[in-house]
């Protein structure tokens, strides 16, 4: 595998400068390595800018893991881990600083992400190349974003 300028940007995203090669379980650490990086954004410019940087990451996110996935012929190799950092967003966009919405946000994106359960699974099986690699974490993330709002209404006494 030859790896040239584009392929190079396109490497080090999708891998998230390295952070995919590390450790068995890249994904996970992936997504514990978002968790301050969505907290402080959270804290500089609320739900916004979260969700500001989520769309970054998945424009992005889907160019590298295209084109890493062309390179290397493997679609959604576990060193790509872009799209944990877009699941991972998605929850901590109202999770904020709330230590107990925090945990529950990485609780349930790396339990819906790991177990794909059915629709994850399912977009997972049936969308190919870079949107395929995004969908399944962006519907695992968008089940935790729910999950997360309903421990904080159950939480608050809204329920």
């Amino acid at each position: 595998m030859r790896i040239l300028g584009g392929d190079r940007l396109a490497t080090s995203v999708a891998v998230v400068g390295g952070l995919g090669r590390f450790g068995p379980a890249p994904g996970t650490l992936a997504s514990l390595v978002t968790v301050p990086v969505g907290v402080a954004l959270h804290a500089l410019g609320g739900a916004v800018a979260v969700v500001a940087a989520l769309a970054c990451v998945v424009v992005v996110g889907w160019w590298s893991a295209e084109r890493y996935g062309r390179m290397t012929g493997r679609h959604d190799a576990p060193e790509v881990v872009v799209d944990e950092v877009a699941g991972m967003l998605l929850p901590l966009a109202v999770a904020g600083s709330d230590v107990v919405l925090v945990v529950t946000a990485f609780g349930l994106f790396r339990l819906l992400d790991i177990a794909k359960p059915f629709p994850i699974s399912w977009l997972d099986a049936r969308i190919p190349g870079g949107l395929g690699v995004m969908a399944d974490d962006l519907a695992a993330g968008a089940v935790a974003l729910a999950g997360t709002l309903g421990v904080g209404a159950l939480r608050d006494g809204w329920a």
